[in-house]
C-alpha cells in the first residue's frame, strides 16, 4: 500500500468519529479540517485541461483530509441545472417550517408546461394529481424541467431562494430566472449562477446533515443518489459506490456536481464549463468528455489499489 493511501486511510478513521458525532446529534461540534492545497493533485488537474477549447472551472475536496486543488474556483459559471439543488434546499426549508407538506397532493395544470420540454411532468394531462414528493424527485433525478418550475414557484419566489443561499453562507450562488433584478445575471449565465466551490459546498452541506435540519439532509441526500444522467462523471465511478450528484448543460457549458462516498473517505468535486467551442449534444462533446476524465482522474487519485474499470462500451448506455 502506498504511503498516500496509508495517509488517507488513517485520516478516513477519524471522519468516521467526526459522522458518528454528527448522527449523536453533535455536527456543530464536528471540527471540519483546515482545507490545504494537494499540489500533486493541483498539477494534474492543470495537465489535464490545458488543451480543453473553452474556459473551465474545478473544485475538488477530500472531506476527511481538508485537501483540495481549485481552478478558477470562485468565478461565476452557469449553473444550468444544477440550480435545482439550491431550489430543493429552499423547498426542503419551507417544508421544515410547516410551510408545506412533503407528502401533499399538487394538482398538474399545463400553464406550467417548461416551453419545449419532454419531460415526464409535461406529458402528464391537466389536472392530474402528484405528490410534492415526486416533483422533486423529478426534478433532481430525471432533470424534470417543468417538475422544476413548479418546484421553484412553490419555494416562493427566485429572490426567496436566493435569501435562503446568502444567509447560509452562498454569495455567488444565485437563481436568475423568474426573479426580479436578476435580469442582468440572466443574460450572462441563464437560469442560476455559482461557483464550483460554492456548488461543491453545497453538497457537502448536505452530507454533513447540516443543510435546514438533519433529517431533511438525510432525505435530500437520498435523492441525490438516485440521478437518471449517470453516462459523464458517474460513469467513472464504481456503479457500487454511492455518489450523489447533479448534473447541468446548455450549448456552451457542461457542469456536474459529485459527492463520492469512497473506502478512503469522501470526496467532492464540482466541474463546469464555460465559453465551450464545442456546442454539439453527442456522447463525445469535448465537455461531456472532461467531465468524465476528471471524474476518472479523481477515483484513481484517491483510491489507487481499485482494479475497477469502467466498460470499454459504455457509450452504448448513454442517455
Amino acid at each position: 500500500m502506498s504511503l498516500k493511501n496509508h495517509f488517507y486511510k488513517a485520516k478516513a478513521g477519524l471522519f468516521g468519529v467526526l459522522l458518528f458525532a454528527m448522527t449523536a446529534g453533535n455536527a456543530a461540534m464536528a471540527q471540519i479540517p483546515e482545507e490545504m492545497t494537494d499540489l500533486t493533485l493541483q498539477k494534474k488537474l492543470e495537465t489535464l485541461i490545458q488543451d480543453f477549447r473553452g474556459d473551465v472551472g474545478i473544485f475538488v475536496k477530500h472531506v476527511p483530509t481538508g485537501r483540495i486543488a481549485a481552478i478558477r474556483a470562485d468565478e461565476l459559471f452557469p449553473t444550468a441545472s444544477m440550480i435545482k439543488v439550491p431550489i430543493m434546499l429552499t423547498l426542503f426549508d419551507k417544508i421544515e417550517r410547516g410551510e408545506l407538506e412533503y407528502g401533499a397532493e399538487m394538482t398538474y395544470l399545463d400553464t406550467t408546461i417548461y416551453a419545449g420540454d419532454d419531460g415526464i411532468v409535461a406529458s402528464l394531462k391537466d389536472s392530474t394529481k402528484i405528490a410534492l414528493s415526486k416533483l422533486v424527485m423529478l426534478m433532481i433525478t430525471t432533470s424534470d424541467n417543468s417538475a422544476s418550475l413548479w418546484c421553484q414557484a412553490l419555494a416562493g419566489t427566485g429572490t426567496e431562494i436566493n435569501r435562503w443561499l446568502a444567509e447560509n453562507g452562498f454569495e455567488q450562488t444565485r437563481v436568475n430566472s423568474r426573479t426580479p433584478d436578476r435580469r442582468e445575471g440572466y443574460q450572462a449565465y441563464g437560469w442560476g449562477q455559482t461557483t464550483p466551490r460554492e456548488m461543491a459546498g453545497l453538497l457537502e452541506l448536505i452530507r454533513r446533515g447540516q443543510a435546514v435540519s438533519a433529517d431533511a439532509s438525510e432525505e435530500m441526500y437520498r435523492i441525490l443518489t438516485r440521478i437518471y444522467w449517470n453516462s459523464e462523471a458517474l460513469s467513472e465511478i464504481p456503479p457500487y459506490v454511492q455518489a450523489a450528484s447533479k448534473q447541468g448543460a446548455v450549448n456552451q457549458s457542461r457542469s456536474e456536481v459529485v459527492l463520492v462516498n469512497a473506502p478512503s473517505g469522501d470526496y467532492v468535486f464540482c466541474v463546469i464549463t464555460k465559453n465551450q467551442a464545442d456546442t454539439s449534444w453527442q456522447y463525445d462533446n469535448e465537455g461531456f468528455v472532461l467531465l468524465r476524465q476528471v471524474s476518472k482522474l479523481l477515483w484513481q487519485y484517491f483510491e489507487p489499489e481499485s482494479t475497477w474499470q469502467p466498460g470499454q462500451n459504455q457509450h452504448k448506455w448513454a442517455k
